[in-house]
């Protein structure tokens, strides 16, 4: 009796890049309703806060000394640019994976790898990355890592849902 594990290997593939962008963009804007929704409900911080910590990766440590009870523009506008051009990046990172592995042929597969990779993110941003920018340790906690599993799970759904199957002959590979 012979147990088969189903497991992939790699295989280069080119993923649906325009398809991993938009889950990245798309997942990114449901990451960032989660924390502005918990930020509304805790109150603790202010509303602006989470604008103000990830502005600081672009704008520098000063935009983290304003009060993140009063909106400040260019720091918002900041925010949402830093944070969609993560969310799209990290979205063509893992379309990327999920091509390679031929994860993308089954939901229960890229949800999980979507979760996963939701998982590893947090771990990357919160806890190795904070040695580099040390103001994230901030937003360490359970609800920051429950929106980033929501975020995998989101990018690797739409992910699954918007690519063309088949991408690497279409463009004549």
């Amino acid at each position: 009796m012979e147990l088969r594990l189903n497991l992939h290997r790699w295989e280069h593939r080119e993923p649906d890049w325009a398809a991993a962008m938009v889950a990245g963009f798309a997942a990114g804007a449901i990451l960032m309703v989660l924390e502005l929704a918990w930020a509304a409900l805790s109150g603790n911080n202010g509303p602006w806060r989470i604008s103000q910590l990830v502005a600081a990766l672009t704008l520098g440590t000063g935009s983290l000394h304003g009060s993140a009870f009063a909106f400040d523009g260019v720091v918002v506008g900041m925010a949402l640019a830093t944070h969609y051009l993560l969310g799209v990046a990290f979205g063509m990172v893992l379309g990327y994976f999920l091509a390679g592995f031929h994860y993308d042929t089954t939901l229960a597969a890229m949800l999980l790898i979507g979760a996963a990779f939701g998982v590893l993110l947090y771990l990357i941003d919160f806890h190795a990355l904070t040695h580099v920018f040390p103001w994230f340790t901030e937003l360490r906690g359970w609800t920051t890592l429950v929106a980033h599993l929501v975020f995998g799970l989101s990018a690797a759904l739409l992910y699954w849902k918007l690519a063309r199957r088949g991408v690497e002959s279409e463009s004549g590979r």
